[in-house]
């Protein structure tokens, strides 16, 4: 099992962990419908690029 020689201080075990923060997702608007949603997911209404893909019961 790897153990490593030295302590990591503090500081620098926060510059090692900078890059694991959660990223937002990135958002894009349908251009039919206006609304927002995740990219390459369909939207609420059912549209995805435009398209209809989904038959969305409003009830």
């Amino acid at each position: 099992m790897a153990v490593p020689q030295n302590r990591k201080s503090r500081a620098k075990r926060g510059m090692h962990r900078s890059h694991d923060k959660m990223a937002r997702p990135a958002l894009s608007s349908d251009p039919t419908t206006g609304q927002i949603h995740r990219r390459h997911h369909v939207a609420e209404s059912g549209y995805y690029r435009g398209r209809r893909v989904l038959v969305v019961d409003e009830s």
